[in-house]
């Protein structure tokens, strides 16, 4: 693994030099964009919008639009502007992981110490686990600030990126059930239905399918066979009788088990 961010973190007075890596690896395949007509690549190029020309990477900066024009910002620029948050992952609290909704959660990183902060980060590891606690944090990771939370997963702390709150939207918006009722007897057989397929958490059941049989699709095809599209037809529930429907769900798991 390469890493993708060099800092430390800040814990107290306490600076535990890390280096971060992502902890995910995208599962899709590669597909490249083709020109119909004779399948050539599509090429995408950064060109000068007055003269046309195409502009080297070298050549090419970043600006902010202020009072009709640029002003230009270079690396320098963007370390001054929070020069300690480029460098540290500062905790400023401790909180408990149930707290925080799932919504705010984003993309997670492994932190590796540095061999001089090795004993500090072992520390902070074992304190997390022992307080069942989190810690939250900021830091600047390619020019943007980032809300995370540093939490312990076996040997290792994770940070794990969080939206800020102003990220999420209001579901207010949405057409949600208010005044529909729901029957005692309708709720309990939800909830043996739910109890009947509840089991422990096993991630290795759970398996990108569809790369496979994608896969599958673009080997026949090079071989010249023709694949034949299933058809898919919506199956409509015979009666509207939510009790029966259930009823009927029930049954299903009771003959799979059987």
């Amino acid at each position: 693994m390469r890493a993708i961010w060099t800092g430390a973190i800040g814990f107290g007075l306490v600076n535990i030099p890390v280096k971060m890596y992502s902890a995910t690896e995208s599962s899709n395949l590669d597909l490249d964009m083709l020109d119909k007509k004779d399948h050539a690549h599509i090429k995408f190029m950064r060109v000068n919008e007055n003269t046309g020309k195409e502009v080297a990477w070298e050549n090419i900066v970043k600006g902010y639009k202020y009072h009709d024009d640029y002003v230009v910002l270079d690396d320098k620029d963007f370390e001054l502007a929070s020069a300690k948050k480029t460098k540290t992952i500062e905790i400023s609290d401790f909180v408990k992981e149930e707290e925080i909704s799932s919504l705010y959660y984003e993309t997670p990183y492994y932190l590796e110490p540095d061999q001089s902060g090795k004993r500090p980060y072992k520390l902070l590891l074992d304190a997390l686990k022992k307080t069942k606690k989190v810690g939250v944090s900021t830091f600047v990771m390619r020019n943007k600030e980032s809300l995370a939370i540093l939490r312990p997963d076996k040997n290792v702390i994770v940070l794990n990126k969080i939206r800020f709150e102003q990220e999420i939207r209001n579901p207010d918006d949405l057409e949600l059930p208010k005044n529909t009722e729901v029957k005692p007897a309708e709720l309990k057989m939800a909830i043996t239905l739910i109890d009947q397929l509840t089991g422990k958490f096993d991630i290795s059941k759970y398996k990108d399918t569809y790369n496979g049989e994608l896969l599958k699709l673009i080997k026949a095809k090079a071989s010249g066979k023709k694949m034949k599209v299933p058809e898919m037809k919506v199956v409509h529930n015979k009666t509207k009788d939510l009790m029966e429907q259930l009823k009927a769900s029930l049954d299903v798991k009771r003959k799979k088990s059987a």
